[in-house]
Protein backbone atom coordinates (compact mmCIF):
# COMPACT_ATOMS: atom_id res chain seq x y z
CA UNK A 1 0.00 0.00 0.00
CA UNK A 2 1.22 3.83 -0.60
CA UNK A 3 0.88 6.51 1.61
CA UNK A 4 1.03 9.93 0.65
CA UNK A 5 -0.78 11.74 3.53
CA UNK A 6 2.34 11.16 6.16
CA UNK A 7 4.95 12.50 4.14
CA UNK A 8 2.77 15.32 2.75
CA UNK A 9 2.59 16.43 6.34
CA UNK A 10 6.39 16.53 7.16
CA UNK A 11 7.03 19.10 4.28
CA UNK A 12 4.12 20.88 5.61
CA UNK A 13 5.60 21.21 8.96
CA UNK A 14 9.18 21.64 7.30
CA UNK A 15 8.58 24.33 4.98
CA UNK A 16 5.17 24.73 3.49
CA UNK A 17 3.42 28.19 3.23
CA UNK A 18 0.03 26.68 5.11
CA UNK A 19 -1.20 24.99 8.13
CA UNK A 20 -3.03 21.38 7.90
CA UNK A 21 -7.24 21.84 8.76
CA UNK A 22 -9.42 18.99 9.79
CA UNK A 23 -10.33 16.21 7.34
CA UNK A 24 -11.91 12.77 7.60
CA UNK A 25 -10.16 9.81 8.33
CA UNK A 26 -11.30 6.05 8.74
CA UNK A 27 -9.81 5.24 12.58
CA UNK A 28 3.47 27.28 -9.26
CA UNK A 29 3.31 27.52 -11.81
CA UNK A 30 7.05 28.33 -11.54
CA UNK A 31 9.01 25.39 -13.24
CA UNK A 32 12.20 24.80 -11.98
CA UNK A 33 15.30 23.60 -13.70
CA UNK A 34 14.82 19.36 -14.43
CA UNK A 35 16.20 17.37 -11.97
CA UNK A 36 18.76 15.81 -14.24
CA UNK A 37 20.45 19.34 -15.16
CA UNK A 38 20.58 19.98 -11.35
CA UNK A 39 24.06 20.37 -9.63
CA UNK A 40 24.39 17.02 -7.65
CA UNK A 41 22.78 17.21 -4.22
CA UNK A 42 21.49 20.80 -4.20
CA UNK A 43 18.44 21.76 -5.44
CA UNK A 44 18.00 24.77 -8.06
CA UNK A 45 19.35 27.73 -6.01
CA UNK A 46 18.97 31.52 -6.99
CA UNK A 47 21.88 32.31 -4.33
CA UNK A 48 25.18 30.81 -3.72
CA UNK A 49 24.70 27.25 -1.95
CA UNK A 50 26.69 28.82 1.21
CA UNK A 51 24.40 31.36 2.16
CA UNK A 52 21.64 28.87 2.10
CA UNK A 53 23.11 25.35 3.30
CA UNK A 54 26.02 24.32 5.10
CA UNK A 55 28.73 22.40 3.11
CA UNK A 56 28.29 18.89 1.84
CA UNK A 57 31.02 16.31 2.75
CA UNK A 58 31.54 13.45 0.38
CA UNK A 59 31.89 11.29 3.24
CA UNK A 60 28.46 11.32 3.54
CA UNK A 61 27.69 9.54 0.36
CA UNK A 62 27.95 5.77 1.33
CA UNK A 63 25.11 3.82 -0.68
CA UNK A 64 25.34 2.95 -3.98
CA UNK A 65 21.44 3.69 -4.80
CA UNK A 66 19.44 6.00 -4.80
CA UNK A 67 22.14 8.60 -6.36
CA UNK A 68 22.13 12.05 -5.71
CA UNK A 69 19.87 13.00 -8.85
CA UNK A 70 16.76 10.51 -8.33
CA UNK A 71 16.67 12.17 -4.91
CA UNK A 72 16.55 15.88 -6.47
CA UNK A 73 14.27 14.61 -9.28
CA UNK A 74 11.83 13.25 -6.02
CA UNK A 75 11.98 16.35 -3.86
CA UNK A 76 11.51 18.39 -7.06
CA UNK A 77 7.92 16.65 -7.56
CA UNK A 78 6.97 17.24 -4.37
CA UNK A 79 8.17 20.76 -3.39
CA UNK A 80 9.31 21.71 -6.99
CA UNK A 81 5.73 23.86 -7.24
CA UNK A 82 7.04 26.70 -4.53
CA UNK A 83 9.92 28.36 -6.15
CA UNK A 84 10.80 30.02 -2.72
CA UNK A 85 12.00 26.63 -1.56
CA UNK A 86 15.26 25.29 -2.09
CA UNK A 87 16.90 21.92 -0.67
CA UNK A 88 19.85 20.16 -0.63
CA UNK A 89 21.04 16.28 -0.02
CA UNK A 90 23.33 16.32 2.87
CA UNK A 91 23.54 12.34 3.21
CA UNK A 92 22.84 8.97 1.52
CA UNK A 93 24.00 6.63 3.51
CA UNK A 94 24.27 2.74 3.45
CA UNK A 95 22.32 0.95 6.33
CA UNK A 96 22.66 -2.35 8.46
CA UNK A 97 19.34 -3.72 6.44
CA UNK A 98 20.53 -4.69 3.15
CA UNK A 99 19.41 -2.69 0.26
CA UNK A 100 17.88 -0.08 2.86
CA UNK A 101 19.63 3.56 2.75
CA UNK A 102 18.88 6.81 4.89
CA UNK A 103 18.94 10.44 3.04
CA UNK A 104 19.20 13.47 4.25
CA UNK A 105 17.93 16.41 2.93
CA UNK A 106 18.11 20.06 4.31
CA UNK A 107 15.03 22.39 2.70
CA UNK A 108 15.75 26.18 3.09
CA UNK A 109 13.53 29.64 1.79
CA UNK A 110 15.27 31.92 -0.60
CA UNK A 111 16.44 34.41 1.81
CA UNK A 112 17.29 32.27 4.84
CA UNK A 113 20.37 31.54 6.53
CA UNK A 114 22.18 28.29 6.30
CA UNK A 115 21.07 28.28 10.28
CA UNK A 116 17.50 28.11 9.16
CA UNK A 117 17.93 24.81 6.80
CA UNK A 118 15.40 22.09 8.17
CA UNK A 119 16.24 18.34 7.72
CA UNK A 120 14.36 15.93 6.36
CA UNK A 121 14.98 12.14 6.61
CA UNK A 122 13.95 9.44 5.13
CA UNK A 123 14.73 5.71 4.39
CA UNK A 124 14.27 4.40 0.55
CA UNK A 125 13.86 0.51 0.05
CA UNK A 126 15.03 -2.12 -1.73
CA UNK A 127 14.34 -1.98 -5.53
CA UNK A 128 14.11 2.01 -5.33
CA UNK A 129 10.51 1.96 -5.64
CA UNK A 130 9.64 2.87 -1.80
CA UNK A 131 10.67 4.88 0.71
CA UNK A 132 10.25 4.87 4.33
CA UNK A 133 8.75 8.43 6.09
CA UNK A 134 6.88 7.82 8.75
CA UNK A 135 4.36 5.27 6.68
CA UNK A 136 5.71 3.51 3.44
CA UNK A 137 5.46 6.00 0.14
CA UNK A 138 6.30 5.87 -3.66
CA UNK A 139 10.11 6.83 -4.53
CA UNK A 140 11.69 8.30 -7.49
CA UNK A 141 12.08 10.82 -10.44
CA UNK A 142 8.37 9.92 -10.68
CA UNK A 143 6.62 9.49 -7.42
CA UNK A 144 3.23 9.72 -8.63
CA UNK A 145 3.45 7.55 -11.88
CA UNK A 146 1.95 4.59 -10.72
CA UNK A 147 -0.69 6.08 -8.95
CA UNK A 148 -1.51 7.99 -12.24
CA UNK A 149 -1.52 4.82 -14.35
CA UNK A 150 -3.81 2.88 -11.95
CA UNK A 151 -6.75 6.01 -11.86
CA UNK A 152 -6.20 6.63 -15.72
CA UNK A 153 -7.35 2.52 -16.01
CA UNK A 154 -9.68 2.50 -12.80
CA UNK A 155 -11.34 5.39 -11.80
CA UNK A 156 -14.52 4.68 -13.64
CA UNK A 157 -16.77 7.13 -11.58
CA UNK A 158 -19.41 9.59 -12.82
CA UNK A 159 -17.21 12.14 -15.09
CA UNK A 160 -17.54 15.90 -16.44
CA UNK A 161 -15.26 18.09 -17.93
CA UNK A 162 -12.98 17.73 -20.80
CA UNK A 163 -12.61 14.42 -22.51
CA UNK A 164 -9.18 14.24 -22.99
CA UNK A 165 -7.52 12.56 -19.68
CA UNK A 166 -4.18 14.70 -19.76
CA UNK A 167 -5.21 16.32 -16.95
CA UNK A 168 -6.84 14.15 -14.69
CA UNK A 169 -8.44 15.28 -11.67
CA UNK A 170 -9.97 12.45 -9.24
CA UNK A 171 -12.19 13.11 -5.93
CA UNK A 172 -12.62 10.49 -3.44
CA UNK A 173 -15.74 12.00 -1.17
CA UNK A 174 -17.65 10.57 1.36
CA UNK A 175 -21.36 11.91 1.30
CA UNK A 176 -21.40 12.53 5.22
CA UNK A 177 -18.18 14.17 5.24
CA UNK A 178 -18.88 17.66 6.49
CA UNK A 179 -15.44 18.32 4.70
CA UNK A 180 -16.34 16.46 1.58
CA UNK A 181 -19.66 18.86 1.50
CA UNK A 182 -17.28 22.29 1.66
CA UNK A 183 -14.88 21.02 -0.67
CA UNK A 184 -17.41 20.96 -3.82
CA UNK A 185 -17.60 24.70 -4.19
CA UNK A 186 -13.49 24.43 -4.67
CA UNK A 187 -14.46 21.54 -7.16
CA UNK A 188 -16.66 23.95 -9.03
CA UNK A 189 -13.86 26.34 -8.93
CA UNK A 190 -11.49 24.34 -10.20
CA UNK A 191 -13.35 23.24 -13.18
CA UNK A 192 -13.86 26.65 -14.08
CA UNK A 193 -10.57 27.36 -13.77
CA UNK A 194 -9.38 24.30 -15.45
CA UNK A 195 -11.54 23.53 -18.76
CA UNK A 196 -9.26 21.36 -19.85
CA UNK A 197 -9.59 19.13 -16.71
CA UNK A 198 -11.26 15.76 -16.96
CA UNK A 199 -12.94 15.25 -13.62
CA UNK A 200 -14.28 11.91 -12.06
CA UNK A 201 -16.15 11.17 -8.64
CA UNK A 202 -14.94 8.32 -7.06
CA UNK A 203 -17.18 7.14 -3.93
CA UNK A 204 -14.74 6.71 -0.87
CA UNK A 205 -17.59 6.00 2.03
CA UNK A 206 -16.25 5.94 5.38
CA UNK A 207 -19.05 3.11 7.09
CA UNK A 208 -16.77 3.06 10.12
CA UNK A 209 -17.73 6.18 11.10
CA UNK A 210 -20.71 7.62 9.12
CA UNK A 211 -23.73 5.20 9.77
CA UNK A 212 -25.69 6.52 6.60
CA UNK A 213 -22.54 7.11 4.07
CA UNK A 214 -23.21 3.75 2.92
CA UNK A 215 -26.94 4.17 1.75
CA UNK A 216 -26.31 7.30 0.18
CA UNK A 217 -23.30 6.36 -2.07
CA UNK A 218 -26.21 3.45 -3.23
CA UNK A 219 -28.74 5.57 -4.40
CA UNK A 220 -26.09 7.69 -5.91
CA UNK A 221 -24.67 4.79 -8.00
CA UNK A 222 -28.27 3.88 -9.12
CA UNK A 223 -29.25 7.34 -9.97
CA UNK A 224 -26.12 7.51 -12.25
CA UNK A 225 -27.00 4.02 -13.94
CA UNK A 226 -30.94 5.49 -14.32
CA UNK A 227 -29.77 8.99 -15.49
CA UNK A 228 -26.33 9.25 -16.41
CA UNK A 229 -23.39 11.29 -14.85
CA UNK A 230 -25.28 14.32 -15.21
CA UNK A 231 -28.15 13.33 -12.86
CA UNK A 232 -25.46 12.04 -10.43
CA UNK A 233 -23.98 15.31 -10.23
CA UNK A 234 -27.02 17.19 -9.87
CA UNK A 235 -28.07 14.55 -6.87
CA UNK A 236 -24.89 15.00 -5.31
CA UNK A 237 -25.27 18.28 -4.99
CA UNK A 238 -28.34 17.83 -3.64
CA UNK A 239 -27.58 15.00 -1.30
CA UNK A 240 -24.46 17.42 -0.09
CA UNK A 241 -26.88 20.40 0.68
CA UNK A 242 -29.54 18.09 2.48
CA UNK A 243 -26.48 16.33 4.34
CA UNK A 244 -27.38 17.43 7.78
CA UNK A 245 -30.35 14.84 7.01
CA UNK A 246 -28.20 11.88 6.91
CA UNK A 247 -29.36 10.25 10.21
CA UNK A 248 -30.51 7.39 11.28
CA UNK A 249 -34.17 8.52 11.19
CA UNK A 250 -33.99 10.89 8.26
CA UNK A 251 -31.51 9.47 5.90
CA UNK A 252 -34.46 7.59 3.70
CA UNK A 253 -36.91 10.36 3.11
CA UNK A 254 -33.40 12.74 2.47
CA UNK A 255 -32.44 10.81 0.15
CA UNK A 256 -35.35 10.35 -1.89
CA UNK A 257 -36.38 13.98 -1.52
CA UNK A 258 -33.03 14.33 -3.69
CA UNK A 259 -34.18 11.46 -6.48
CA UNK A 260 -37.12 13.25 -6.91
CA UNK A 261 -35.98 16.74 -6.93
CA UNK A 262 -33.44 15.56 -9.72
CA UNK A 263 -36.63 14.11 -11.78
CA UNK A 264 -36.13 10.61 -10.85
CA UNK A 265 -38.64 7.58 -9.22
CA UNK A 266 -37.23 7.15 -5.59
CA UNK A 267 -38.75 3.66 -5.89
CA UNK A 268 -37.27 2.13 -8.31
CA UNK A 269 -33.94 3.93 -6.91
CA UNK A 270 -34.25 2.34 -3.66
CA UNK A 271 -34.83 -0.55 -4.78
CA UNK A 272 -31.51 -0.76 -7.19
CA UNK A 273 -29.39 0.45 -4.27
CA UNK A 274 -30.33 -2.69 -2.57
CA UNK A 275 -28.88 -5.67 -4.79
CA UNK A 276 -26.00 -7.32 -4.45
CA UNK A 277 -24.56 -5.76 -7.31
CA UNK A 278 -24.88 -2.70 -5.75
CA UNK A 279 -22.53 -3.55 -2.68
CA UNK A 280 -19.80 -5.18 -5.16
CA UNK A 281 -19.34 -1.84 -7.07
CA UNK A 282 -19.10 0.15 -3.41
CA UNK A 283 -16.82 -2.71 -2.44
CA UNK A 284 -14.69 -1.70 -5.18
CA UNK A 285 -14.33 1.55 -5.32
CA UNK A 286 -13.26 1.04 -1.49
CA UNK A 287 -10.58 -1.12 -2.63
CA UNK A 288 -9.20 1.31 -5.14
CA UNK A 289 -9.59 3.96 -2.40
CA UNK A 290 -7.59 1.67 -0.12
CA UNK A 291 -5.21 0.39 -3.20
CA UNK A 292 -3.91 4.37 -3.25
CA UNK A 293 -3.92 4.39 0.41
CA UNK A 294 -6.32 7.18 0.66
CA UNK A 295 -6.31 7.93 4.24
CA UNK A 296 -9.38 10.49 4.35
CA UNK A 297 -11.83 12.48 2.62
CA UNK A 298 -12.13 14.55 0.60
CA UNK A 299 -8.78 13.71 -1.38
CA UNK A 300 -8.10 14.91 -4.40
CA UNK A 301 -5.02 13.20 -6.87
CA UNK A 302 -3.82 15.48 -9.66
CA UNK A 303 -2.69 13.45 -12.08
CA UNK A 304 -2.05 10.76 -9.39
CA UNK A 305 -0.48 13.16 -7.14
CA UNK A 306 -3.22 12.69 -4.01
CA UNK A 307 -3.83 16.22 -1.90
CA UNK A 308 -5.74 17.01 0.83
CA UNK A 309 -7.99 19.78 -0.21
CA UNK A 310 -9.79 20.51 2.50
CA UNK A 311 -6.12 21.61 3.84
CA UNK A 312 -4.73 23.82 0.83
CA UNK A 313 -5.32 27.03 -0.06
CA UNK A 314 -7.13 27.85 -3.39
CA UNK A 315 -4.28 30.05 -4.41
CA UNK A 316 -1.72 27.12 -3.63
CA UNK A 317 -3.53 24.44 -4.92
CA UNK A 318 -3.98 25.90 -7.98
CA UNK A 319 0.12 26.08 -8.03
CA UNK A 320 0.36 22.56 -7.69
CA UNK A 321 -1.96 22.04 -10.32
CA UNK A 322 -0.02 24.21 -12.65
CA UNK A 323 3.13 22.59 -11.93
CA UNK A 324 1.85 18.76 -12.66
CA UNK A 325 0.02 19.96 -16.09
CA UNK A 326 4.16 21.20 -16.64
CA UNK A 327 5.65 18.57 -15.19
CA UNK A 328 3.28 15.24 -16.57
CA UNK A 329 2.91 15.67 -20.02
CA UNK A 330 -0.16 13.94 -21.80
CA UNK A 331 -1.47 10.75 -20.25
CA UNK A 332 0.19 7.61 -20.69
CA UNK A 333 -1.56 5.58 -23.85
Amino acid sequence: MQSYRSFYAILLLLAAPFALAQQETPSAPTVQTPASALTPGIGTLAAPPAALFPPVDKANFTADTPDTDTVNGFIHKLIGYDSKRVWQVQAILKTQAEGVSKVVVLINEQGKTAQDAQPLQFFTLPGGKFALINDVTPFGKDPFGDARKTLLARATGPSRGAASKDLLLVEFADFQCPHCKDAQETIEKLLKDYPNAHFVYQNFPLVQIHSETFKATAYSICVAKAGGDAKFFDFAKEVFERQAGLTPDGSEITLKDAVVKVGLDPASIAACAATPAVKAEIDAEIALAQELNVAGTPTLFVNGRGLSIASIPYATLKQLIDFQIAEDGPAPK
